[in-house]
Order: structure tokens, then C-alpha cells, then sequence
């Protein structure tokens, strides 16, 4: 998804729009990427589109929801659909192995920081609920991490305006 189709969505419809493409994005599907549509929600808050905390707290009801939905899903079915993925791909056993220990080792606080590192911020739910960390706990951290990711890339949106749009157009 580009920068024109985004911003097309977020005119046509508006909050809703922000909602469900920060939902897609967090959910990790392919397209959606943070880089651009967080500081874009950003830009349209800064144009009077939204209020500036209305943003972020879309952005971030979203992004916890999309994090719930890909946690339930390890919770739910994960340990086979991770048994499978490594029959198919055993070459990735290591990386899906620190994944795992992440969480296992540092709980919470490894969630949080996860949630503040491309890629691994959205792949980091599924782990969690495989290891069943409790909801209490990832429910937390997971607002947190997402708080802060989503505050930073709509701040700099919101504050850079049109220059964002110009260097994301360029």
C-alpha cells in the first residue's frame, strides 16, 4: 500500500480508516507498512483532520487489538502452526528459538521492547501466546510498547506535516 492509497483511505474515511489500517498493519499483513501510515495519520491530525491524542489513541486501540488477535491465534493453534513452519523451514529453528526464549526470559519486559523493534513488534504476539504468557501481563507491556511506537512515528508526523509527505512522495 503507497502513500497516495493511504491517504485516499484515511479522506474517504476518516477515523474508521485509521483505525482499520493501523488493525491490518498490526495484525503483520504484508502491505501495510508503519513507516508510512503512522506518520500519515500524523500529517492528517496536523491538517485538522483529528485531533492529535484522537489519533494516537486509534492507533493505539488498534494496534493492541491486532496484537490480541495474532496472540489468540498462538495461543490458540500456534504450537502446530510453528511445528509445521519449522518441518517446512528448519533453517529458521534459531531465530524462532530466541524469539521464544525473549519471551520465556524476560516476560513482559521483553514484550515491551520487542513491540519497539521493526518487524519484531508485530511477529513478537504469536510467541507470547504459544508460551501462554498471561494476558494480564502481555496486555500491559503490549500497551506500553505500542503507546510509545505509535506516540513517536504520529508525533513525527504530526510535527514534520507536509515535509513528510513530500519526502515519502519524493
Amino acid at each position: 500500500m503507497d502513500l497516495n492509497a493511504v491517504s485516499m483511505y484515511f479522506q474517504q474515511y476518516g477515523a474508521v480508516a485509521v483505525f482499520v489500517i493501523v488493525l491490518l498493519e498490526y495484525c503483520n499483513l504484508p502491505g501495510f507498512p508503519a513507516g508510512i501510515i503512522m506518520p500519515l495519520a500524523g500529517v492528517w491530525a496536523a491538517q485538522g483532520n483529528l485531533g492529535f491524542w484522537t489519533a494516537i489513541g486509534l492507533s493505539v486501540a488498534a494496534g493492541l487489538l491486532g496484537s490480541v488477535i495474532l496472540y489468540g491465534i498462538g495461543r490458540c493453534g500456534g504450537q502446530i502452526f510453528l511445528n509445521a513452519y519449522l518441518k517446512k523451514f528448519p533453517s529458521h529453528r534459531g531465530g524462532i528459538e530466541r524469539t521464544l526464549d525473549t519471551v520465556r526470559q524476560r516476560g513482559s519486559w521483553g514484550v515491551f521492547i520487542s513491540k519497539l523493534i521493526p518487524m519484531v513488534r508485530t511477529v513478537i504476539s504469536i510467541p507470547a501466546g504459544v508460551l501462554r504468557m498471561p494476558l494480564r501481563s502481555y496486555l500491559l507491556s503490549t500497551l506500553a510498547g505500542v503507546f510509545v511506537w505509535n506516540f513517536v512515528f504520529v508525533g513525527a508526523g504530526y510535527i514534520g506535516g507536509e515535509a513528510i509527505l513530500h519526502y515519502f512522495a519524493g
